[in-house]
């Protein structure tokens, strides 16, 4: 099939294109390389199935696919935060430009959307059903609300248009190819340890996250895009860690030297955060199965080679 990946330049984007990639598709990578990196998909320059456009979604483009995988967005608080008017645009204007082609061409659409529409939740673990728990005036609304237009946009389009569509609520997500000043928990942990300094725990540390590897969260996204079911799926992995946790995890495996400070918590920061994945199981057969400290040590091998060089 010829595919489309919107920000397929990107963390979980490029790992989906090795996927596609090696399946023999023909992949259209699309990014506008604000937060992706020419580097994640240079390997596939010079393949015939492999096509890189410089764009940014918010400006229509006209393509001829079969599949849309739809990633393109900031998807760190440094980063949608740092722009969060481009970041609103991103998630409305550029969904509609990418449900838009899709329509045109009767592609099949994926969204990929975020655990971030539970906003701050008031039930646990947290099931599709949830309808969430959003300031919609805080500093995270830009993302948090424009993951929830970008959804009713996709439900919209289907029973309007009946588009072929597919929504993933994608939980905290890590491993190779994430950005060393993104401001996500694993990679600032990694970060600081292996450069020597603090780490940073916000709040006292006991708020919960879960953590999926990338290669797990991609296998979800490619089962859900060849499954029939246009409901939205939580993809993540249900095992829950305290931060501090985490941070005493990645501290041993890096750095047993390495100091633990602890910093004021952040504006609408989630106390927990643990995904219902029984659609995922039943529908899909899928759930995660890198071990936390097994995804740990490939991801510290990664950053280790970036940072250090060897």
């Amino acid at each position: 099939m010829r595919i489309l990946v919107t920000g397929g330049a990107g963390f979980i984007g490029s790992h989906l294109i090795d996927r596609l990639m090696h399946q023999g598709h023909e992949v259209i990578c699309l990014d506008n390389f604000y937060t992706g990196d020419k580097r994640n998909i240079s390997h596939w320059f010079g393949n015939n199935n492999f096509e890189l456009l410089r764009h940014d979604i918010t400006d229509p483009i006209k393509l001829e696919v079969d599949r849309v995988y739809h990633l393109a967005c900031p998807a760190s608080p440094v980063h949608y935060q740092a722009n969060p008017i481009k970041t609103i645009k991103t998630n409305v204007l550029g969904t509609m430009n990418m449900l838009g082609l899709a329509k045109r061409v009767k592609a099949r659409f994926l969204l990929a959307s975020t655990s971030e529409v539970y906003g701050d939740p008031l039930v646990h673990p947290q099931s599709e059903e949830y309808w969430g728990n959003v300031n919609c005036t805080g500093i995270r609304a830009n993302y948090d609300e424009g993951k929830r237009i970008a959804e009713t946009l996709t439900f919209d389009y289907l029973r309007q248009h009946n588009l072929d569509v597919r929504v993933a609520r994608i939980f905290n997500t890590y491993g190779e190819r994430m950005q060393e000043n993104d401001g996500r928990v694993v990679s600032n942990f990694i970060v600081q340890s292996l450069r020597g300094k603090p780490l940073t725990v916000y709040g006292d540390g006991s708020q919960t996250r879960s953590f999926c590897y990338v290669s797990d969260l991609v296998e979800g996204l490619m089962r859900l895009m060849d499954s029939d079911r246009t409901e939205p799926v939580n993809l993540g992995n249900p095992g829950e860690y305290t931060i501090l946790e985490l941070a005493t995890t990645i501290q041993k495996m890096v750095n047993p030297n390495s100091e633990v400070i602890f910093n004021p918590l952040p504006q609408d920061d989630p106390r927990r955060r643990q995904p219902d994945i029984t659609r995922a199981m039943q529908w899909l057969d899928w759930k995660p199965l890198v071990p936390l400290e097994e995804g740990l040590t490939r991801t510290i091998a990664d950053f280790r080679t970036r940072i250090i060089g060897n």
